[in-house]
């Protein structure tokens, strides 16, 4: 009975990509009247809420024993946002990259996937390994609020500015409680769905995590990505990935590595983890410009969207091959 999982699943993504962005709005707007600065609240807030999908799947994930899941879901969301979403939206727009804080944060990004994907290296994730991950995530948020403060006046800033609702602190309050609930229902059912398909379908719960969770969860990145493009709102289109797949890389890891210690499958660290590492040193790369001003041009969007579609084809000929 695959019908009533497949249902749970659509059902959950499209609650998952409502609720999240409507968690951004809700928190943005509680900072906002509080008095924090459009930049911290992009540098912060909105990535981490773009990245609730990915943590709150972690912890479901963890407490009902598909760590896999999780893991799959963090670095195939990460995959997913460089490759999937920069490289198709910057077919359309070519997308530079103003903003001196972002080309400072994607740097301090490799570095992070860097250390992430070294946690896994040994193939087993222990608490030490998660005290690890979530410590290293708190110095980066204390990073990103130090930027913010030093540089109150970078672009990222300025194009919030016109974006957070000015809606009541007690509106806004209510709705960001309604959606963080929101998200945590659909997050359950997400994850009780993908597990029902993977045992159905016989798949690995880690390719469910890899392919059709991770890209379901990437839509409030896409959606987000599309809004800034349209407005032509460059920094934030970036600033929203660059901020959720940190978040992603760190606090999903120790989210996992603290709620349920264990082995990882060899295929995360030989196959997906080379991936996730390559496609982040590409957006430094393309992003940051030594000699030039970075930007990610239609050229290096075709070859970031040709490297999913043969990420994705590479992964069920794997899962083919077993």
């Amino acid at each position: 009975m695959l019908l009533l999982p497949i249902i749970a699943v659509v059902i959950s993504l499209a609650l998952l990509a409502i609720s999240a962005d409507k968690f951004v709005d809700g928190a943005s707007s509680v900072a906002k009247n509080l008095g924090v600065s459009p930049l911290l609240i992009g540098l912060t807030i909105v990535s981490f809420g773009t990245s609730a999908p990915e943590i709150l799947i972690a912890v479901m994930s963890a407490g009902s024993g598909s760590s896999d899941i999780a893991i799959g879901n963090a670095i195939g969301s990460n995959i997913a946002n460089i490759a999937l979403i920069l490289g198709a939206a910057s077919l359309f727009i070519p997308i530079p990259v103003a903003s001196e804080v972002l080309r400072r944060e994607i740097p301090l990004l490799c570095a992070v996937v860097l250390f992430s994907s070294a946690l896994i290296f040994d193939l087993h994730l222990s608490r030490i390994d998660g005290i690890a991950a979530i410590v290293t995530l708190l110095m980066c948020l204390g990073w990103l609020v130090w930027q913010g403060n030093s540089r109150p006046d970078d672009s990222i800033g300025v194009e919030l500015e016109d974006n957070i609702d000015r809606t009541n602190i007690k509106t806004s309050s209510i709705i960001t409680v309604i959606s963080l609930l929101v998200l945590l229902v659909s997050a359950r059912m997400l994850v009780w769905g993908a597990v029902e398909i993977a045992r159905a379908a016989n798949v690995s719960e880690l390719m469910i995590g890899l392919s059709i969770v991770a890209i379901g969860t990437s839509l409030p990145e896409l959606a987000a990505t599309i809004a800034c493009l349209l407005r032509r709102e460059f920094g934030l289109a970036i600033g929203n990935v660059v901020g959720s797949n940190l978040f992603n890389a760190l606090a999903v890891v120790g989210v996992v590595a603290i709620l349920a210690p264990g082995d990882v499958d060899i295929m995360v660290r030989n196959r997906d983890a080379v991936v996730h590492i390559a496609l982040t040193i590409c957006l430094v790369i393309f992003c940051v410009g030594f000699k030039r001003a970075g930007r990610i041009n239609r050229f290096e969007g075709l070859l970031l969207l040709t490297a999913f579609i043969a990420y994705q084809w590479f992964l069920y000929s794997s899962e083919a091959v077993l």
